[in-house]
């Protein structure tokens, strides 16, 4: 028996889930580049490469790293740092070596971002997309602007071969992740024809994230995106069961975790913020879920403590010393605290989390 609290992954539901968006992406036409961010985990690459999927996403040089270097395991050999990385010249050698090592994609949004890359690279021609803003208001160009940094950086040595978007404003309730949807679309097109217009092709334009692909088989997605890079939807979270992207049947990592105190209507659990993580939105209802009582709430979170709270009706509590399945709100948050997975396969094997703390 493994003491409380780790994080545990169903696989067969985690299987479940990455055979039906893989499925997905097939059947509309799109290629699948799932963001490793959220698992960290050469197994779980594993299997995403193995059912079709084209390469990796990554948000920082150092996760592409450590992907590089477990191809072994993964079999990858194609990874997109989807960041536009502004590099240092130590940086700039470290993207220089892993082009060395596999096909490489690295994002731009400025004009002066794309040359300050272009120089420190030399004559290292790296693949390159322009990221533009689709309403989430972080980093990204203006779409009308995508083929202004795009020839900025050709002129600077860079291979740019398309755009990208992500549409984060997707995360909230109601018709929230519809709209940006439609915006993450409309900007992408924008962005192609400004491409276009400096001569440009842009046969890669990149999208999607785990709340967003519900509608990327939609009309009005048609020769739009050639491809999506959601992360969380192998494992999901607390917060893709409240805005709806997912089920509790779809959720497959959870923190287990011991009662160490019970008392009528409510429950205290050993597992805090150093392991669900401490993120909490707006609109979010806790501070986390349990799979096995989807009416309860984690209502004050420490670092050691969740306590969590049960509907009035609740028919029976667990008791002190139970064992008990907590949904973290935001999954890439509570894996990037642990330095292992417990898979539950029929062997409780041990899923090393490479990438964790890779965050330059």
């Amino acid at each position: 028996m493994i003491d409380t609290p780790y994080l545990e992954v169903d696989v067969d539901r985690m299987t479940r889930n990455l055979a039906s968006l893989a499925d997905r992406a097939r059947s509309i036409g799109v290629e699948l580049r799932p963001h490793a961010k959220t698992h960290k985990c050469a197994e779980i690459a594993r299997m995403q490469v193995d059912l079709g999927a084209t390469g990796l996403a990554v948000a920082t040089i150092g996760e592409a790293e450590a992907f590089a270097d477990a191809v072994e395991i993964t079999s990858c050999t194609d990874i997109f740092i989807a960041y536009p990385i502004w590099p240092t010249p130590a940086k700039a050698a470290r993207v220089r070596a892993l082009a060395n090592r596999l096909s490489l994609r690295v994002g731009i949004d400025s004009v002066e971002g794309a040359r300050h890359l272009g120089a420190l690279l030399g004559e290292q021609r790296i693949e390159a997309l322009v990221e533009v803003d689709s309403g989430q208001h972080r980093t990204g160009t203006a779409p009308e602007r995508a083929g202004e940094v795009a020839a900025a950086g050709v002129a600077a040595g860079l291979d740019v071969v398309g755009v990208f978007t992500f549409p984060g404003h997707g995360y909230g309730v109601g018709d929230t992740r519809r709209r940006a949807a439609e915006q993450e679309v409309a900007a992408l097109r924008t962005a192609a024809e400004s491409l276009r217009a400096e001569g440009i092709e842009p046969r890669v334009r990149s999208g999607g994230s785990t709340p967003t692909i519900e509608f990327v088989g939609d009309p009005s997605y048609a020769g739009v995106l050639t491809e999506i890079r959601p992360g969380v939807y192998p494992l999901n979270d607390a917060q893709q069961v409240e805005i709806g992207a997912c089920g509790f049947d779809d959720v497959a990592l959870t923190a287990v975790a011991t009662v160490v105190r019970s008392e009528p209507g409510r429950i205290v659990v050993d597992a805090g913020s150093k392991i669900l993580g401490a993120d909490r939105a707006a609109w979010a209802t806790g501070h986390g879920r349990l799979l096995d009582h989807p009416d309860a709430r984690v209502v004050q979170l420490s670092e050691h403590h969740a306590v969590v709270e049960f509907p009035a009706e609740s028919a029976s509590i667990p008791r002190l010393g139970d064992v008990i399945r907590v949904v973290p709100n935001h999954v890439c948050n509570a894996v990037n605290l642990v330095d292992e997975l417990v898979a539950i396969d029929g062997s409780d094997s041990r899923w090393p989390v490479i990438a964790r703390g890779r965050n330059s």
